[in-house]
Parts: C-alpha cells; structure tokens; sequence
C-alpha cells in the first residue's frame, strides 16, 4: 500500500516556524485585511510599493500552517517585483492550485513558491494557501476588505 502524501514538506514547516515578514508593516502604502469563512483563518496584508514595486511587503494572521508557510513565501516572493508581476504571480500561482493542467506555468524565478503546488491535491486547503495572495491583491488594487470564495 502506498504511503499517503504529505502537504508539509521541509520547506513549508519552516516557513510555518519561521515566518518570513511575521510583523506589521507601519510605513505601508497598501494594507488590506482578509478571511476565510470557512474555516475562519484572518489576514491583514501590509505592501510598501514605491515606483510602481512591492519594495516591502508583510503579514499578520491568525491563520493554519498552510496559510502561514503560503504568505510567508508570498512576502519574499513579491518583494521587489513590479505590481503587476506580483498580481501575474497571484494569478498563475492560482491557476496552478485550482487546475492540474497549469503545473507548469510556475517558472524557476517563482522563489519558493513551487513547492507549495501540491497543495492542489488537498483541495481542502487550496483556499488556505491562496487567502494572503487573495489579500495582498485587494491590497495592491486599493481594496481594503476582502473575503475568499468556498
């Protein structure tokens, strides 16, 4: 019989006990707060964008693992990118949780974000891993509220 997979590989763990930009960020130009009805988990979503870049951005939550470990890689994946790209990565790392088909589509300057692909075979937890990205989103579009669908 085989093994059952796991969604907590190495890399999520340590992003889930050592969450990168874990803070509030006081400077921010773009801050939104999120949820997820369904299981509860709340995201406040901080960005700093000078010149059209995500200079900095961060996290607060009360939130699972696979949130936490999912804005986690978020905040180091966006920083420095334009709006737009972060918004693109936002909606190809999506793509990839909700369609088999789109695996492919997260390329090798994504950061850390692949590994967190085989979430889509949990799709329980396909809205946790999206919720910080959903909110940084409504954030970056001057949004300040915003809930995931089920």
């Amino acid at each position: 019989m085989a093994e059952p997979k796991s969604i907590y590989s190495e890399v999520i763990l340590d992003h889930i006990k050592n969450a990168r930009n874990f803070h509030v960020l006081r400077d921010a130009s773009h801050q939104a707060h999120g949820i997820n009805p369904l299981c509860g988990d709340t995201f406040e979503v901080f960005a700093k964008v000078e010149g059209g870049r995500v200079v900095e951005a961060a996290f607060q939550c009360e939130c699972c693992g696979i949130s936490m470990a999912s804005a986690s890689i978020m905040t180091e994946t966006v920083q420095g990118r334009t709006v737009q790209e972060a918004k693109l990565l936002y909606k190809s790392f999506e793509r990839v949780l909700r369609d088999p088909a789109a695996a492919s589509q997260l390329h090798a300057d994504a950061g850390q974000l692949p590994v967190l692909e085989l979430i889509r075979e949990f799709p329980s937890r396909v809205n946790c891993a999206l919720l910080g990205w959903h909110t940084l989103d409504a954030a970056l579009d001057g949004r300040t509220e915003v809930t995931i669908s089920v």
